[in-house]
C-alpha cells in the first residue's frame, strides 16, 4: 500500500492490529463453540474472551517470535498465551493456521467489499445528476475517433452509470462468494475439530460454512473476487480516457476542474493537464494487473500448498485499497467535470453537415435510388466537404441528381440535429428507471 493513494478505512482492514484482532475474534468464537460442545472448559473460554477482547496487540514483540519459530499463526498465538494465561493451551484446539488465516482474509475481502460499494454508489450518484444536467446536451458522437453522428453528452454519463451499476451487482455477487469460513483442521476432514464449531465461527462473524475445504478455502471464489475489481478497474478507465480525450486542446468539451492556485506544468504556465483522469488510468492498470495472480492461486497442490499467501499479501490490500482511491477520486472528478455545451456544438458544426449524412442516404432511398447507387453519390460530396471545396448541405442541393430525388426541403429535413435525440427519454428511462 502506497500512502500517496491510501484511504484510511480501507488502509485499516490490512492493518496489522486489525489482523490480529481478527485472528484472535476466530480463536474466541471456536473456543466458545468447543465449550458448548464440552470439549474444552466454559470457564476456560470466558478468560480467553475476558483477557484478549481488551487487548492492544503488540506487533513488535509477535514479529520479534516470528523471526524465531518462523511462523506467523504460531508467533501470534505465543503472544496470546503471555496474556491470557493457562487457559490459552485450549486455543486453536484441532484447527490449523489456515482455518484462521482464510477466514480472516475472506473478513477483510467482505469488509473491502463493503467500502467498494460505497465507494461506487457515490459515483453512480454523481454521474446520474450530471447525466441529468446534460441529458440534452447535443454533442458529437465519435467511432474510430472520428466524427460519425450525434448523441447528447448526458448520454455517454449514462452508458457510464450504466456499465458501474453492472460491476456493482458483480461486486455483490463477488462478495457473498467470497463471504465463507473454513475451521476444518488439518487437509479439511473434520478429524479434529468439530463441524459445529465451524457453524458457531461462521454463523458469529457473518460468513457462510465453507461447502468443502481442503486445508484452504477452495481459491476459485478469491479469483472472482479479484477479476471483478479488474473490470470495474477497466471501467474507471474507460471513463478516465474518455474524459482525457475530450479535454484534448483540439476537442476541449469537457474538462477537469481547475483550481484557483493549481499548477499544470514546472515549465510551461499556461497549462492544464487531465492529470487525475490520468492517473486513474495508470491506478486501473495497477488494478487489472492483479487479476492474473489470483487466477494462478486456484492451482494449488493437494491438499494445500502456500504458493497463494505471499500473492495475497500484496494483492488482497494492494487492489483494494487502489481501487477505492480510484472510485472516489473519479467521483470527485465526475461531480467538479467542467462542461462547455458551446465548443460541443462547435465539434458538431465543424465538418459542415456530414454527421448527417446517413440520414440523406435513407431518405436517397425511400426515394427509389438503390442503396449502392445513394451511397456513392453522398459519398462523392462527403468527400468534397472533407477537401473543403463547400458544406454538405449545399453540395447535394447543387446535384441534379439528388434534388431529382429530394426537394430542397426535403434535403434540409434530414439536417434536423434533433431527430437525433428523439429517444435519449427512452435510453434514460431503461437505465435510470422512472427517476
Amino acid at each position: 500500500m502506497i500512502p500517496r493513494y491510501s484511504r484510511p478505512d480501507m488502509a485499516a482492514i490490512w492493518s496489522p492490529q486489525t489482523r490480529f484482532r481478527i485472528w484472535f475474534e476466530i480463536e474466541a468464537h471456536a473456543a466458545d463453540a468447543m465449550a458448548d460442545l464440552g470439549i474444552i472448559p466454559k470457564d476456560a473460554a470466558k478468560k480467553i474472551w475476558a483477557k484478549g477482547s481488551k487487548a492492544k496487540f503488540n506487533i513488535a514483540r509477535i514479529d520479534e517470535i516470528e523471526r524465531e519459530v518462523k511462523h506467523d499463526v504460531v508467533a501470534f498465538l505465543t503472544h496470546l498465551a503471555e496474556f491470557v494465561g493457562p487457559e490459552a493451551r485450549f486455543v486453536h484446539s484441532g484447527m490449523t493456521s489456515s482455518d484462521v488465516l482464510d477466514t480472516c482474509f475472506n473478513i477483510q475481502l467482505v469488509r473491502a467489499a463493503n467500502i467498494l460499494l460505497a465507494d461506487i454508489d457515490k459515483l453512480l450518484k454523481a454521474l446520474k445528476r450530471r447525466a441529468f444536467e446534460h441529458k440534452k446536451t447535443p454533442t458529437v458522437g465519435r467511432s474510430h475517433g472520428i466524427h460519425a453522428e450525434p448523441t447528447t453528452f448526458g448520454l455517454k454519463l449514462a452508458y457510464a452509470y450504466a456499465e458501474f451499476a453492472r460491476g456493482r451487482e458483480r461486486l455483490l455477487a463477488a462478495r457473498k462468494e467470497v463471504a465463507t469460513c473454513a475451521i476444518s483442521g488439518a487437509v479439511g476432514t473434520f478429524a479434529q475439530v468439530d463441524p459445529r464449531v465451524e457453524a458457531h465461527v461462521a454463523k458469529a462473524l457473518g460468513l457462510a460454512v465453507e461447502t468443502v475445504s481442503t486445508q484452504v478455502i477452495p481459491r476459485d471464489r478469491h479469483a472472482m473476487y479479484f477479476a471483478t475489481l479488474g473490470v470495474i478497474a477497466a471501467s474507471v478507465e474507460r471513463l478516465a480516457i474518455e474524459i482525457r480525450h475530450l479535454q484534448r486542446t483540439e476537442v476541449l468539451e469537457a474538462e477537469e476542474f481547475f483550481s484557483a492556485g493549481q499548477k499544470g506544468s514546472s515549465a510551461m504556465p499556461h497549462k492544464r493537464n487531465p492529470v487525475l483522469s490520468e492517473n486513474l488510468t495508470g491506478l486501473a492498470r495497477m488494478v487489472r494487473a492483479y487479476v492474473t495472480p489470483a487466477l494462478e492461486n486456484v492451482a494449488l497442490w493437494h491438499e494445500r500448498d502456500i504458493s497463494h499467501s505471499s500473492v495475497e499479501r500484496m494483492i488482497g490490500p494492494d487492489s483494494t485499497v487502489t481501487l477505492d482511491f480510484a472510485l472516489n477520486r473519479l467521483a470527485g472528478v465526475i461531480d467538479n467535470l467542467v462542461v462547455y455545451p458551446k465548443t460541443m456544438q462547435k465539434n458538431l458544426d465543424r465538418l459542415g453537415g456530414l454527421v448527417h449524412s446517413q440520414r440523406v442516404l435513407i431518405a436517397l432511398t425511400k426515394a427509389g435510388m438503390a442503396r449502392e447507387v445513394a451511397y456513392r453519390l453522398v459519398q462523392k460530396h462527403a468527400m468534397g466537404v472533407w477537401k473543403g471545396k463547400s458544406d454538405f448541405l449545399t453540395l447535394l442541393k447543387a446535384d441534379p441528381k439528388v434534388r431529382k430525388a429530394l426537394s430542397p426541403k426535403e434535403i434540409e429535413a434530414n439536417f434536423d440535429l434533433k431527430y437525433h435525440l428523439k429517444h435519449v427519454d427512452t435510453i434514460f428511462k431503461r437505465v435510470f428507471g422512472k427517476s
